[in-house]
C-alpha cells in the first residue's frame, strides 16, 4: 500500500557556544507544529556523542501539508532568529516510507 506520507529529517548544528541558545528556539517550535493541519509526528532530538547537532524527526500527511507547515511565520520566525546560533543552515531532507 503506498502512503502519501512524508517523513523529515531536519538536522541544525549550534555554533558550540550557542547550544543552549539554540536549543530554546528549536524548543519553541515543537508544539505549535504538533498542532498544524498534516502534522503526525514532531519531535526534537539531540545528539548525546556531539550537544551541537539537533535533529527533528516529523511526519506529515502529504508534502503539501509540510509545505504549508514551512511556509508559516512560525517557521520564518524561527530561521530568522537562527542568525548568529548556528554552524550553518539547516539541512533538511524528505523521506518516504519504504517498508
Amino acid at each position: 500500500m503506498r502512503t502519501t506520507q512524508v517523513q523529515v529529517l531536519g538536522r541544525v548544528v549550534a555554533l558550540p557556544n550557542k547550544v543552549e541558545q539554540l536549543g530554546v528556539v528549536l524548543r519553541g517550535l515543537v508544539e505549535p507544529s504538533r498542532a498544524h493541519a498534516g502534522c503526525l509526528r514532531y519531535e526534537l532530538t539531540q545528539n548525546l556523542a556531539d550537544p551541537t547537532e539537533f535533529v527533528f524527526v516529523e511526519v506529515w500527511e502529504s508534502e503539501a501539508l509540510l509545505d504549508a507547515h514551512l511556509g508559516t511565520k512560525l517557521l520564518a520566525d524561527a530561521i530568522a532568529a537562527l542568525d548568529g546560533l548556528v554552524a550553518g543552515p539547516p539541512d533538511i531532507r524528505r523521506f518516504r516510507q519504504l517498508a
